[in-house]
């Protein structure tokens, strides 16, 4: 694909918040506290700085992107799943489609065994950082074991000059069934609604706030549709799942796990503040597999063992809020 030559001042009063689960950004250095063996130099996989390089710079490249086509500039903020580390982010934030974007980043260490956190990139000449805090989920397994998964981010700041909340989440997965696992699901939602009841018992019910994330459910599902959307939600992401899209492929079946979420409060317009416009599915043809069987899919890093070169098993999905006159 041709690369545009991005301006850093923007082109038009409407603003790309996006999510995107990156799929397992290690870099290639051995940490003992996390299970990152599998993306060692000397593991099967063959995970190198020529590898690495290669994904965190087809990565900026699908970030800068996102929704560009409709403002003219990449998103003023993204929420990432799937790092491993500050550092990173850090390389992503300087590769070259990004590097010139000034992304400031918010982040902390997160328990998952796996050593895999969220992250969140904002463009500091839009956004201003006020309040940042790891939020922990505690849920446990099966035989009443503490299971170690992400934290949920919460940034709070001035997007334009209006006071904005963002959570970004990565949920517990289906890995051991979806019926079984489904109960962690619900946990996190509900961990979600306490932040969303603390943020508007300070500031009231007017306040804006964006949950963002993976969460391993679809818009439907239980632990989104009656445990975290509710009635003073809106999930716009609901009418985007068919049969024929979604934002990841699973067994020949679409499911749109990746999701952003906003209060009803975003619904209302009035001068110097935001309000949605629209929310998409980020799946232009670089991203997808572009021949066989799974044509049409996401075009991922790794397939089992096998290398692929691509960027992720997900697509990102977004949002555009426009800044009222």
């Amino acid at each position: 694909m041709k690369y545009k030559n991005y301006k850093t001042k923007h082109t038009t009063d409407f603003f790309t918040v996006a999510f995107y689960n990156i799929e397992n950004l290690f870099d290639t250095s051995n940490d003992p506290n996390t299970l990152d063996d599998d993306f060692l130099p000397e593991s099967e996989k063959q995970w190198n700085e020529k590898r690495y390089s290669k994904k965190v710079f087809k990565i900026g490249t699908a970030i800068s992107n996102i929704g560009f086509e409709q403002t003219g500039k990449a998103p003023v903020l993204i929420g990432l799943a799937e790092v491993e580390n500050l550092k990173v982010v850090q390389d992503l934030t300087q590769s070259r489609h990004l590097k010139n974007k000034g992304y400031g980043i918010v982040h902390f260490d997160s328990p998952d065994e796996r050593g895999i956190d969220v992250a969140l990139l904002y463009q500091k000449a839009y956004f201003k950082v006020t309040h940042q805090e790891a939020v922990s989920l505690y849920v446990e397994g099966y035989q009443g074991e503490v299971d170690h998964t992400r934290d949920i981010l919460w940034v709070s700041g001035f997007l334009n000059g209006e006071k904005i909340h963002v959570l970004v989440n990565h949920w517990p997965s289906r890995r051991d069934g979806a019926d079984l696992t489904e109960y962690k699901r619900i946990a996190a939602a509900e961990r979600n609604r306490e932040i969303v009841d603390k943020i508007r018992g300070e500031e009231g019910e007017a306040a804006k706030i964006i949950i963002m994330g993976d969460f391993n459910d679809d818009p439907i599902d239980t632990s989104v549709k009656k445990h975290l959307v509710q009635t003073d939600f809106y999930n716009p992401m609901e009418k985007l799942l068919t049969r024929s899209s979604g934002s990841l492929s699973y067994r020949g079946a679409w499911n749109l796990f990746d999701q952003i979420i906003f209060s009803n409060s975003f619904h209302k317009y009035e001068a110097g503040t935001h309000s949605f416009a629209n929310a998409k599915i980020f799946d232009d043809d670089f991203l997808k597999i572009y021949r066989g069987r799974y044509k049409g899919t996401p075009f991922r890093t790794y397939v089992g063992r096998r290398y692929k070169g691509g960027y992720s098993d997900h697509f990102p999905v977004f949002i555009q809020l426009k800044l009222n006159d």
